[in-house]
């Protein structure tokens, strides 16, 4: 079965339920997911630091449909708690790999909608 990246259902019920909200919505979930990314990759080795940024990460992730980032968000949490430390830094490398491939997806949801 291929990966879910971005669940656009997702995204029409959010539209639907936020209705003039929606674009800021999308704005602030592009924002603060780099702030995230940004900090998850600061604070590689670091496990407790890593668990408190992808457990936030893996709620917004997953509210907003990008399931597979909030799976690799989960994994993060799950390995953090048990101080894995060799998987950390790899599973940093693929939530920032995956939050460059959905981060253009929302960008292009967001053109949808001009100011």
């Amino acid at each position: 079965m291929a990966e879910i990246h971005l669940d656009p259902a997702v995204l029409t019920d959010l539209q639907d339920v936020m209705e003039s909200e929606y674009p800021k919505l999308l704005d602030t979930f592009l924002d603060d997911s780099q702030k995230r990314v940004d900090a998850l990759c600061k604070a590689r080795d670091d496990a407790k630091a890593l668990g408190r940024i992808a457990h936030s990460f893996k709620g917004s992730s997953g509210n907003l449909g990008a399931a597979r980032l909030a799976e690799l968000c989960q994994q993060l949490e799950d390995c953090s708690a048990q101080r894995s430390d060799g998987d950390l830094g790899e599973l940093v490398d693929k939530i920032d790999h995956e939050f460059a491939l959905v981060k253009p997806l929302y960008e292009q949801e967001r053109q949808r909608f001009p100011l």
